[in-house]
Formats: structure tokens, sequence, C-alpha cells
């Protein structure tokens, strides 16, 4: 996205920093965002700052303003979603804490306005007018094809769930009370004004949303206002808090966010289990009972809390000497839950296979492999105390845009499994440009075969 960046200004309305000019992007006519490569998209929302600057200075370290001078980019960002919008998506069966919440900042607290069951826009345009509330509408992507097509791009680079949701607010109001939440933020201004307060962690890289009292925070640390196309990014766990300015327009900005639940500690969590599953069958010091009464005690032991550390150590050994791969649970989570790939019409190259069957002699590659995890697992349809472990293929090619970040229990997971004797060709087949069937390291040509059938039906690969 053009022209300048610049780090949000300290206490003033400006920026340090040097300003920039951009150069196009190629996301077609009237498009400011390069939809090439996910690479790319990031690169033109970021530009002029370069991915490898951004991740070194700014990214979860200190907030980031790229101001806009273009009347193509506001009029790209007013598109994304406007408060007339609204109208036509009421008619879609909106509900009240579901798609909407409606919401004023009144002492430093949150007062909640949601009536009951479905939204009417005349009541919306009445609570934003006569009450001065906020009208936040929950993950538009859902819904607007524009975002969903900006989102599932940044969910392939980012590697992690995409959300938005897009507040509007009347001039002379404040929606929210000053807070922190559990994910890295970036705000697209698509109309009219918002002046913003960015105040120094209190929890640096939060892992939870929580409000900030004003007395709390102290002064900000940075002060600016946002403009129709303007892009501003900050770290997870940085106090803001926003408001139109009185004598203003309404504005309209949108909250994109990311890497929730996706640190160290998150990944150590999923990895430790999985790794000590398959350790205990073959080191018998973790087979062995612990000490008589451990469990009865208040602190433990310090003999116990050592044998711990020891046994921690070896596993941190294992799996530094190990290519086993990390994080099944985590892979399995973000593929499940993610946005399907973006496409205009009814999607059959998602779920039709096309071209020719792969025989023995096909050269095949992989499609779609921004959108597909490999992990390793227990067999799930065992549930006997011998249970295999299985390679599992996970795709986000059937996947319900309708269900996107809503928390819906009817997500379902959709991909194959194998047995782990088939890693070796799925590594070939997920680390190659293209292969041939007949080389894969499988033991015979049947299995081979049946492998590449089985992922041509899923759509994954195409015969070349």
């Amino acid at each position: 996205m053009p022209k300048a960046a610049e780090p949000p200004g300290r206490g003033s309305d400006q920026g340090p920093g040097p300003c920039k000019r951009a150069k196009a992007a190629s996301g077609g006519p009237n498009c400011p965002l390069n939809f090439a490569s996910p690479r790319l998209l990031f690169g033109s929302l970021i530009a002029p700052v370069e991915p490898e600057t951004f991740f070194r200075e700014f990214w979860e370290k200190q907030p980031l303003v790229l101001r806009r001078d273009d009347p193509a980019v506001a009029a790209y960002c007013q598109a994304l979603f406007r408060l007339s919008d609204l109208k036509s998506l009421c008619g879609r069966g909106l509900l009240y804490g579901r798609d909407v919440n409606v919401c004023r900042c009144v002492k430093g607290k949150k007062k909640v306005l949601n009536k009951a069951g479905r939204v009417h826009f005349l009541q919306l345009r009445k609570d934003l007018d006569q009450r001065r509330a906020t009208i936040q509408f929950h993950q538009p992507q859902r819904f607007k094809d524009e975002l969903w097509r900006i989102q599932e791009k940044l969910e392939c680079y980012f590697g992690s769930l995409v959300g938005s949701n897009v507040y509007i607010t009347p001039a002379g109001s404040q929606g929210l009370p000053p807070h922190y939440d559990d994910v890295e933020v970036f705000i697209l201004q698509l109309e009219g004004q918002k002046h913003w307060r960015l105040y120094h962690p209190t929890v640096p890289l939060a892992r939870e949303y929580s409000v900030e009292a004003e007395e709390r925070i102290g002064r900000p640390a940075y002060e600016f206002t946002l403009k129709p196309g303007d892009v501003l990014y900050f770290p997870r766990g940085t106090v803001h808090q926003a408001d139109v300015p009185p004598g203003l327009a309404h504005s309209t900005h949108v909250t994109i966010s990311t890497y929730q639940n996706s640190s160290w500690g998150d990944c150590l969590l999923d990895t430790v289990s999985g790794l000590v599953f398959d350790a205990v069958k073959e080191d018998v010091a973790l087979r062995a009972g612990i000490p008589r009464q451990l469990l009865l005690q208040v602190e433990g032991t310090a003999a116990a809390r050592r044998r711990l550390g020891r046994l921690l150590r070896t596993l941190a050994d294992r799996l530094e000497g190990t290519g086993a791969l990390l994080a099944g649970g985590m892979k399995k989570d973000f593929v499940t839950h993610r946005l399907p790939p973006y496409h205009v019409g009814d999607g059959a190259e998602l779920s039709t296979p096309g071209g020719r069957v792969p025989r023995l002699d096909s050269t095949v590659r992989l499609q779609f492999k921004d959108y597909s995890v490999l992990t390793v697992g227990p067999d799930q349809n065992q549930s006997d105390e011998t249970q295999e472990t299985m390679v599992y293929i996970y795709h986000s090619l059937k996947n319900r845009r309708e269900l996107h970040m809503m928390g819906n229990e009817e997500t379902e997971s959709h991909g194959l499994r194998f047995p782990l004797s088939h890693m070796d060709a799925l590594k070939q087949i997920w680390g190659h440009s293209t292969i041939c069937v007949k080389d894969l390291k499988l033991t015979t040509d049947e299995e081979k075969e049946n492998l590449v059938l089985s992922l041509w039906t899923e759509c994954l690969i195409q015969v070349v």
C-alpha cells in the first residue's frame, strides 16, 4: 500500500522518522495491494517499510503508523466496509452479541447497549446518532469479499488465524475504555478520522484482554489521528484507546488481528505432550513410578524436582536430535479454523479434482501448499493402549467462510491420514516442485499409486 511510513508521534499528531513514497502495487485496477503472493500482499500493506525491517524493528516491539496521502488508496479502503453496508447486512439475519455489539465508553468502563435478538439497521442508526454509541461488527470477512481476500492471504503469510472487527463511532464519542489485547493489531482507517492514544504495555506481549484504569497507564506514549487509507500497527499488550473528535463525521476502521495463542509457550505446551507420548515408549526412566505419596504432598520434594528437571533435559536433547514434526495440535487447530482460499464463483476447483488421474509414470506437484499442513499423531480411530502413530494431512479447502473466527462447534477438520511408513514419500511431495510417482519412497508401486490418487481426490496434487 502507498505512500509514506513513520513511527507514530510521541505525544503529538505527527511521527518521527522520514517520510517515504511507496511504489505502486499490482493488485489489479485501482487496487493498492499486491495479491500475487502472501509475502507481496503483506509487503504492499506496510509499504514502503520492507517486511524484513518491519519484523526487525517493529513486530512485537513498538507501534508503527503508515500515512497515506493518496485518493485511490482512501477510496479502496472506504470500499472495504462502509456504514451504508450495514443496511444490506442487517437483512441477512444478524444477531446482537454474535454479529454486532453496540457499546460506549462511560466513565472509563465499557457500557454494552445491545438489544435482544435480530439487528435492525434503523435501530443501529438511532444508536449511532442519538446515543453516540459505537457499532462493533464481528468478523466482516464472512460477508465482505475483499476482506476475505486480504485475510486469507495474511493467514498464509503469518501461519496463524487472522480475524477482524469493524468499529463505527460517531463524532464526540469513544466506544471502548483504555485496554490491551492478546493479538498483534493492524488498523486500517476506512471512513472519517480517529484520534488514537497508545501507552506503554503494563503486560508486554499479553496473553489476554484487559481493561486498564487511566490512573494506572499515565500519559500517552504516542498520540495521533488516522485518516482514510492510513495504517496503524501495534503489538499485543499495547494499551490503547481511540475517539472521534467533536464536529467530524463518523469514523469507520477495521482492526485486523493475528497471533493469538501463537507464542513459544503455546508451541512448547503442544509439542511436549507428543514428545512425552513417544519417548515414554522407548525410555524406561520415563516409565518408572513416581515416589509414594508424592501426590499427597503440598510442594513435593527437592529430589522429585531435580528428577523432573533431569527428565525435561533428556526430552530437550531428544527434541533437538529428532526430525519429528512439531506442534501438531496447533497445526490442526489453525487449518481447521482458518479461511478457505479466496475464489470467485462456486469454488469447484477446491472440491472437485481436475486434470488427468495420476498413475505410476506420472509427474505430480503439490497444489494449495499454503492451505495444508503435514503432522503426526496417534491413530484417532483406535482406542486401545497400542495406538499406532499416523501421518495426518489437514487442509482448509472445504472450510466454511461463514464460520470463520466465530468459535462455532460445527467446525470440522478436512484431510487424509496415512501410515507412518508414508512419511518420507509425503515429505518428497511437499519438498519438491515436481516429482515422479515411481520415485516416491514407498515399498510397492501399489502404495505409490494409492498415495497420489488419495491426494489427487482431495485436490491437493495435480499431474503436470
